[in-house]
Parts: C-alpha cells; structure tokens; sequence
C-alpha cells in the first residue's frame, strides 16, 4: 500500500468545502509588453526589493484553500495595489511598491482544480471533480488528497490530467508576467514551482521531505514546462533546463524550505544514491545558483542543535514537514551554514563544491500577497489569515487566558502558529530590468531579508584598506580592487589575509539596526568549523576583542503595546574587517548577517490587539535580520 494513501495535509482539509467560485485564468491573446524606452544603468548598482515565489489560485492547493486570485492580482498588490484576502478583508504592502515578482504556481496540475470546479469546463464532470465538489461529495478532503499525493509519487491521476489546459494556464501566466513587466520601473518574471517531494522513512503519519524549487526564466519561457508529474527528481529538471538553455532561454531553479527536506536538499549523494562528482557539482551551481533562506515556513540558515555557539540560530525555527504535524529534526542536510560547511570539505578533499550557493528570501504566499510585517500579518493561506484565534495567538473560544487552552498536538493546523512574516529577495543590479536582475541572481550579488527592506553591501579584497569607509569612491574602488557577495576571493599567501568591507542601511519604516555580523565558516583536513564576529555595533560600540561581540546596545520592547527604545540602534552600520584567525591555506567562506533591534513578533502584536497575554508556545519578540551571499575563499596551494 502505498504510504500517502492517508497524508493529511492538515489546511487541505478544512478548506476543501470552500465554495465553488469560478475563476477567470487571464487567457486573453497576448499582450504585448510596454514600449522598451531609455533606462540609465548605474554601474556601482541600485538594491532592488521582490518576491519569486508567489502563489495564485492557479497552484492546486491554493485554489483548495480558498484563493481566487489570479496572477494579474499578484502583481497589482506588488506595485502597491490594494487586493481582496480570501477571508473578506483588504490587503496592501505596508510600504513602497516591489521592484520585481515572480508567480511560482505549482507546476503539478497547474490550473486543473480551478477548472474542476467550474461547471463549464468538462475537468467539472470528472468523477474526482465530482466527489471533492460536487452537490453530493461526502469526503471532498480526502478526495483532494489524492491530488497531493500524486505531486510526491509523480504518478498523475489520468482523469484530470488535462495537458492542454496546463498548457493554456502556463502561456497565460507568461502573458500576465509580459502584461505587467515595465522595463526601468517594475520587473515581471515567468517562473513556476517544481514541487519534488520524498517520502519520509519511518512508522506513524506519513509525511514527506520538501525538495521544491521555483524555476525563473530570464526572459522567454517554454511553452510547456516540466513538473514532478514529468519526474519527481530534480536533477531530471536541471537537464531539461539545460535545453531550455540550449533553445535561448535561461534559466535557474531556486531550492526552499530545504529545513523541511530531512536531509535531502543538500545530501551528500545524488538523487539516486550515487556519489557526488565534480559533473553534478558543475550542473548544479550552473541550474541552482541561489537559495532561499527565509519565508513563510521558517528559516533555513541553521539551527540551534548544529549552532550551539549562534546565540541567534533560534530564528523562526519551522519543526514540521510540509503540510504534515509530523516533526522533522534537523540535520546538516537541511540547513544553508552547514551546506557551506560540507561543500568546503568537499573542495578541500575531493575538488569540487555543489554548495557554492548564494541567498535570497521570498514569501510563498498561497494568497498572491506576502505577509512581510509582523504588526499586519495574514498568513499563508485563507486559512490562518482568517482570524488570531485561527492562527492561534490568541485564547480560543473567546478566552481571556491560556489557561485550560486546547492541546495543540491534538490541532490539525499547529504549524500557522510557527508561520512567518517573512520574506523578501534584495539584488545588487544596474537596473530594474529583467536582464540585470536576473544577472544578478545568476552572479549571486543578492541578499534576503525576513521581510524588512535593509540593504547590504559585501566585499572582500587583497588590497582594501580602513579609509575607504570613507571615501566617495568607495563603491567604485570596492568593485575595481575586490569581489562583492558571491564572489570568489583569490588565493593569497599573507596571513594577515584580505579586507572586508560590511555596509548596512536600515529599512526607514522598521526597526533601528543593532549590529552587523561576519559568520565565517571553513575547512581544516576535512573538518569543519564556524565562528561568528560582530564587526559593526550601534552607537559607534566595538566588539569584546574575547567574545567578538558587541555590548548591549539598551533596546528594549514593551509587551503590554509593542512600543520600543531603540537605545543606540543606528540607522547605517559600516565597517571594515580582517579575519583575526585566517590561514591562507584553508578553504572559507564568509557571510555577513545583520540584525535590528528586538521587536514583536506578529503573534505578539495579535495578542496585544486581543488584549490576552501572548501564546506562551510561541516567541514573544524576535530580531529581523537580512543575510548576504557568502564571498568564497579557495586556500592559498603555494604556486
């Protein structure tokens, strides 16, 4: 028997008796894109702000939920638009416009549920159509279940796999991205979610590890693309893309979530169980250039248990499976440092480093709108975005207490509880264009935020000094003599070793920055190791020479409204940083981490709101934060 004949995707559900609303798919004849007019490209580069991993009622378990919006929709909430949330009420970015956006539907089924319940469309009279919406449906959760099965088996449910309706829904979410692309102004990627998924080994509920990726297109996109439904293994979809590449178009796939992929998405063999080699190492920074670091299931740098020395690893830690109570336990194949970590030992023994990857973040909203700020917060789905006592922040039941609350562990929605508001992708680029963006995703000149817009700067370079913190040419001298985010640093004999540069700004409308950080991690005779400085403090603060770390900067949060003391929170960190401990002979890699003042998390702020005390389960406070690429360091061979 197959193990996923009884996988409860818990939100599935409890939304599969949602109404029955027909949806318009945008399959209007194609619109041209806006008249291409003179855009001024700045060479030492602008921060740009977006979202690539976006869904609409045209992801199958989005339409499930309850969501009706379309792609078009997406778009008009990213350059600043008021939408409809599914539970009945406005939502509009707290703030200015995206600069770019991608809607990532699900490849698997893509627009096939919407059609199985409009009564016009044949898909409407299929018997599974019928049983998950039709008049006399009994079970229609379980029904629907069998869709999302499918999408972790690979084997499609023959009666409404409709390829040409998958087909029609895909040219018109190319032509949405075409309609609303504006060259200099808003940039509109094609991209889709390659939803790859392993059954997790073991007895009791079944549950599966996440290996999703948002596939983006440059430019022109394919006129069918390639879902789990075509093969559930991703290396499978780096070599379709190597013939998208081939035909013109490129293209890069973004992993997320690996801290749901119990070990897999950055496991130490192939898909299949084979050894790693420098080929598959090659393919897979060619197709999978970034990651996403942080969004709305959590955040996937590190965690506690394998950072026991990161006072700050416990960062909205996401402990379950996808669309699962089962609870994962972390591993070193599920997190970013200690991926970085395995792919220096890798290129220190074997040669070769599949983990040379850069960040981002992004939202994977399942309501075509990122939630991004914790003071207004809606969630992921229809679901925990219809009320605080959904979401569970505040007392059921209308309590003024959690004393007596219900167990959590006996709820099927436990996991909106440990959603974030989070998260955004910034990018070092010329200019809002797609081809400048996407360049920069593929040089790895990006950093991710949990939802703040903080810009950061990082570079690294044999012959940077300290006085060009200073100086008005210091971008210009920064890219002549260096390498920013992404980069790689040359091989240097000197064991005083090179100069980094760390540049923060804040984000106006949040919170004031507390301090800036270098996590470096490296490889010594296959061993390997990680260490944390602060190499920026607010108030003009320096660093314990000990501890590395900056004093206390007075910050503080009030929980009875939300209020804070930023203390010396400042709104620009700039330092410049030599490694006290580099050898020149060892692989690294470094990354800098910058973190503002403690704040209330939105659980919080829904409690405040309710007048009930916090959910004790859950943080009170947190400290948003924005990660850069990592800049790699290839130690020094002698020659």
């Amino acid at each position: 028997m197959n193990k996923f004949t009884g996988w409860a995707l818990p939100a599935l559900a409890l939304a599969a008796c949602a109404p029955s609303t027909q949806i318009t798919t945008d399959l209007e004849a194609a619109t041209p894109p806006p008249a291409m007019t003179s855009i001024d490209a700045n060479p030492t580069r602008n921060a740009y702000f977006g979202d690539v991993h976006v869904h609409t009622a045209n992801s199958f378990d989005s339409y499930i939920f309850g969501t009706r919006a379309t792609p078009d929709d997406a778009y008009r909430f990213a350059k600043g638009e008021a939408i409809r949330h599914p539970a009945g009420y406005d939502i509009k970015l707290d703030g200015p416009p995206l600069d770019f956006l991608a809607v990532t539907d699900h490849g698997e089924y893509l627009g096939v549920v919407p059609a199985m319940a409009t009564p016009a469309s044949p898909l409407s009279q299929t018997k599974l159509a019928q049983s998950v919406f039709g008049a006399d449906a009994t079970d229609p959760g379980t029904s629907f279940l069998r869709v999302g099965v499918t999408v972790v088996t690979g084997e499609e449910i023959a009666e409404i796999y409709d390829r040409d309706l998958i087909d029609s829904v895909w040219a018109a979410t190319i032509d949405s991205a075409e309609r609303n692309n504006e060259p200099g102004k808003f940039t509109a990627f094609s991209g889709y979610e390659f939803t790859a998924m392993l059954p997790v080994p073991g007895e009791g509920p079944a549950a599966a590890a996440n290996l999703h990726r948002n596939v983006i297109f440059r430019g022109e996109a394919p006129s069918r693309l390639f879902s789990t439904l075509d093969s559930t293994n991703p290396e499978d979809l780096w070599a379709w893309m190597e013939t998208q590449r081939a035909d013109g178009r490129d293209v890069l796939a973004i992993p997320h979530n690996s801290n749901a992929s119990n070990g897999q998405m950055f496991a130490l063999q192939t898909y299949k169980g084979e050894p790693l080699t420098a080929g598959y190492a090659t393919t897979r920074m060619r197709n999978e250039p970034l990651v996403e670091v942080s969004q709305v299931k959590g955040t996937s740098e590190t965690a506690p248990s394998l950072s026991p020395n990161d006072e700050w690893a416990d960062f909205e830690q996401y402990e379950f499976f996808i669309g699962s109570t089962v609870k994962s336990t972390p591993s070193t194949g599920d997190f970013v440092r200690p991926a970085y970590k395995a792919g220096l030992a890798l290129q220190e023994t074997e040669g070769f480093n599949p983990f040379k990857f850069g960040l981002i973040s992004s939202s994977d909203t399942h309501v075509a709108a990122a939630s991004l700020v914790e003071e207004f917060h809606w969630g992921k789905t229809p679901q925990d975005g219809a009320s605080p006592e959904a979401r569970r922040s505040v007392p059921p039941n209308g309590a003024q207490t959690w004393e007596g609350a219900e167990d959590p562990s006996t709820r099927r929605q436990i996991t909106a509880t440990q959603f974030s508001s989070s998260g955004l992708a910034g990018v070092w680029a010329e200019s809002n264009t797609r081809e400048a963006i996407f360049d920069a995703m593929r040089r790895k000149e990006t950093f991710g935020t949990s939802g703040p817009r903080m810009k950061v700067r990082f570079f690294a370079g044999t012959n940077y000094t300290p006085d060009m913190l200073g100086s008005a040419a210091l971008l210009e001298t920064a890219y002549a003599q260096g390498v920013p985010m992404g980069g790689q640093l040359e091989k240097v004999s000197d064991d005083t070793g090179p100069g980094f540069l760390v540049w923060a700004i804040r984000d106006p409308l949040s919170a004031p920055l507390q301090r800036a950080q270098v996590v470096k991690v490296w490889s010594d005779g296959g061993e390997t190791h990680e260490a944390i400085h602060d190499v920026a403090c607010s108030g003009g603060a320096v660093p314990d020479a000990q501890t590395h770390r900056c004093p206390d900067n007075g910050a503080s949060v009030d929980i009875s409204d939300c209020s804070t003391d930023p203390g010396t929170g400042a709104s620009e960190l700039k330092a410049y940083w030599q490694d006290p401990d580099f050898a020149p002979d060892l692989e690294a890699a470094y990354y800098v981490r910058v973190l503002e003042n403690p704040t209330c998390r939105w659980s919080t702020w829904d409690a405040v709101r309710n007048g009930t005390p916090p959910n004790p389960e859950l943080p009170v406070t947190l400290q948003e934060r924005a990660w850069s690429s990592p800049i790699w360091y290839a130690g020094y061979s002698g020659e």
